[in-house]
């Protein structure tokens, strides 16, 4: 049997990238280190944290930014982006045991160089625990900001991102449900129709759209407001949310969560802020926020999503400047997907 755990699950570790003065948030470095000091520190103080950086000199300057309570762990590879949702391994459990799944990476369908990101994995698995866990190279191009697992046999994703050609042409929607159950033990997919947010550049990944919080409760974005450019696409999502069934064949109970004030960039191209692009941990759910009025309600609305988890409010206005969140800056690893941790 093969199962795609859960976010919810217990994990062993989260993996970060850490930018650097040479990559693509040069221009703001000092405001998304800080984004990334709260970051680290808090997933440190409820787990393992992996670091990848640079090189030494890279290494000793996080080192001066930030409290290393003995969780974190640094390890040298060079990226093209910090992305890391998309680029490191994606987790499966088969019969009992854990399988690091290193799936192809294309740039997000040939947007931006990505040599570096596509040899990520292998990287890593130089370095322990990672040079002790069970591994599989896989032919597929998929990322994992992609996909959403309930835990059990279903994924939920878009049609906009997996079926776009500039991932799989060769492969029909059929091909690739094929691959889904293969790899994940998926015997459900839900597709959402759904266009991009505005300045998101992943072909509408679903976690910036529509989250499981439970097998049973979907998270996902919103607009109340008739002015913005997403309200009709989104009030679309929505009716096919409601129009999902649960294993029991039950509704899915649906919590909408608002959209922040528009954030723009120096030129005006709008960005992606949204809140659906939150990160569960052991004990917490880290919810980004943007220095917006909706903050407070998105915080509320996922504390009844996530009644025995600790709400952090986690700053990430200066992250979606480079078009994600902290979602998508982040990879967690289940409970014993290593099989030694050291």
């Amino acid at each position: 049997m093969i199962r795609f755990p859960a976010e919810w699950e217990k994990q062993s570790a989260v993996l970060i990238a850490w930018p650097h003065a040479t990559g693509d948030f040069s221009n703001r470095l000092d405001a998304v280190e800080q984004s990334y000091g709260f970051i680290a520190e808090t997933i440190s103080q409820h787990q393992r944290l992996f670091i990848v950086c640079k090189d030494d000199a890279h290494q000793q300057h996080i080192q001066s930014l930030i409290k290393n309570n003995g969780n974190i762990t640094f390890l040298h590879a060079e990226v093209n982006d910090i992305w890391v949702r998309d680029t490191v391994f994606l987790t499966a459990e088969e019969d009992g045991r854990m399988k690091l799944l290193n799936f192809r990476f294309n740039g997000w369908g040939g947007k931006y160089p990505h040599q570096r990101d596509n040899a990520l994995n292998h990287a890593l698995l130089n370095y322990s625990p990672f040079k002790n866990a069970a591994y599989a190279d896989i032919d597929f191009i998929l990322e994992g900001g992609s996909v959403e697992s309930d835990g059990i046999d279903t994924i939920m994703t878009t049609r906009q991102c997996l079926l776009n050609p500039n991932r799989n042409k060769e492969l029909s929607q059929q091909d690739i449900e094929q691959r889904l159950q293969q790899y994940f033990g998926a015997e459900r997919i839900l597709w959402v129709d759904q266009e991009n947010l505005s300045g998101d550049d992943t072909d509408a990944h679903i976690d910036t759209l529509a989250r499981f919080c439970s097998a049973t409760t979907i998270a996902y974005t919103s607009s109340n407001d008739p002015e913005d450019k997403h309200y009709a696409s989104l009030k679309n999502m929505e009716s096919q949310l409601q129009a999902f069934r649960t294993q029991a064949n039950e509704a899915y109970n649906l919590v909408p969560l608002p959209m922040p004030k528009p954030i723009f960039d120096e030129e005006g191209q709008r960005l992606p802020a949204n809140y659906a692009n939150f990160l569960i941990i052991n004990q917490a759910v880290m919810a980004p926020v943007y220095d917006d009025p909706m903050d407070a309600v998105a915080l509320e609305r996922l504390a009844g999503c996530f009644p025995h988890h600790k709400i952090i409010a986690t700053p990430c206005r200066p992250l979606v400047h480079q078009y994600g969140s902290l979602h998508c800056m982040t990879m967690q690893f289940p409970e014993k997907a290593f099989a030694v941790i050291g």
